[in-house]
């Protein structure tokens, strides 16, 4: 799925691999992220597959920029991705439900603790959901003209906001049930 994360920027303009890293990081990192290596490395398959195409800017007193730019190729290769359905529900992995599940004979307190914490992470990721990554995507709105773009990046946003506050009405039950459980 990184090669169209990375088709998906380019075809807003070019960009470098460092750039891409940093745009990921404000947008999608809450739902596809990625390392700096894995970029470059995709990068390189990407230009093999001539889905993409790249030029030397040179900088001065600093190595040159390698900036990348998204072929007609690249392009069609990125709106048949789009274009077609996904026919079933990816499965995903929770580490909290897997502890959880086997913590019957671990001390209440120890499991308490953990879903405490785990409440106050969703708590910090749903503030930066409804302010920063909001205020990110008003900031590109403006600055690209992308507007309608900035409609479906809002739509992916909503969904971070609504899985945050989810997990965290669970934990809130769950917390509720395992204080009042008797050891």
């Amino acid at each position: 799925m990184l090669k169209y994360t990375l088709l998906g920027f380019l075809n807003y303009n070019p960009s470098t691999g460092y750039e891409l890293k940093q745009i990921i990081d404000v947008s999608t990192s809450y739902f596809w992220h990625a390392k700096q290596s894995q970029i470059y490395t995709t990068l390189k398959k990407l230009e093999e597959e001539d889905l993409v195409s790249s030029r030397f800017e040179p900088q001065e007193g600093r190595p040159n920029r390698r900036v990348y730019t998204i072929s007609q190729d690249g392009k069609d290769e990125l709106k048949g991705w789009l274009e077609k359905p996904l026919n079933s529900i990816e499965k995903h992995k929770e580490t909290l439900l897997l502890k959880l599940f086997f913590s019957a004979e671990t001390d209440k307190d120890i499991v308490l603790k953990e879903l405490h914490q785990q409440r106050e992470l969703h708590q910090k990721q749903l503030h930066k959901y409804q302010r920063t990554t909001k205020e990110v995507i008003g900031q590109f709105k403006e600055s690209t003209g992308l507007g309608k773009d900035a409609e479906f990046w809002e739509m992916t946003r909503r969904f971070g906001e609504l899985y945050e506050q989810m997990n965290i009405t669970w934990l809130r039950e769950v917390i509720s049930m395992l204080e009042k459980k008797d050891d």
